[in-house]
């Protein structure tokens, strides 16, 4: 059996290839990162956060809106986009396909919505009262007032909120 070459092997020479699946992969990153610019310059008003690319496939680059209307200004500026992208990457991307999909951005959203939460929870306690005292005796009061002409669940709920008062 043969000995293996303890010699390292340069991995950069790997990407300065111009066949294989790392020089392919070189190539549409690069590509993407391309049309990135290309998007950002040619429509400057487009929010970061409003698109993004989705994927590419033979000549065609994907790119992916939150809403209708990013997807109608991406429409206008498209033969601008491909023309510039056509130019920039050698003819390799010919096409561009605007899909709307407000499901893609949804994690983003949600991520943002708990960030928020935190804040205004974090805000709330530095506003609120020192004792702590959410309801008064005489708020107690005006509950189980209003609570004697209250729907059944409405009451209930009155009513415990009046409870609570009470062991303050």
């Amino acid at each position: 059996m043969a000995r293996k070459s303890k010699v390292p092997i340069n991995m950069s020479a790997l990407l300065q290839t111009t066949t294989g699946t790392l020089a392919h992969i070189q190539t549409k990153t690069n590509s993407l990162t391309i049309l990135a610019d290309i998007v950002r310059q040619i429509c400057p008003d487009l929010p970061v956060d409003a698109w993004h690319i989705a994927n590419c496939r033979h000549d065609t680059l994907i790119i992916e809106v939150k809403s209708p209307v990013w997807g109608q200004r991406l429409q206008f500026e498209r033969n601008t986009i491909c023309n510039a992208l056509m130019s920039s990457t050698n003819g390799t991307f010919k096409k561009i396909e605007i899909k709307v999909n407000p499901q893609g951005f949804r994690q983003q959203r949600h991520q943002v919505t708990e960030k928020t939460r935190a804040d205004l929870l974090q805000f709330a306690q530095a506003v609120a009262p020192k004792n702590n005292t959410v309801v008064n005796e005489t708020t107690a009061k005006q509950f189980l007032d209003i609570a004697k002409n209250a729907p059944k669940g409405l009451k209930e709920k009155l009513e415990k909120l009046a409870r609570v008062a009470g062991r303050k």
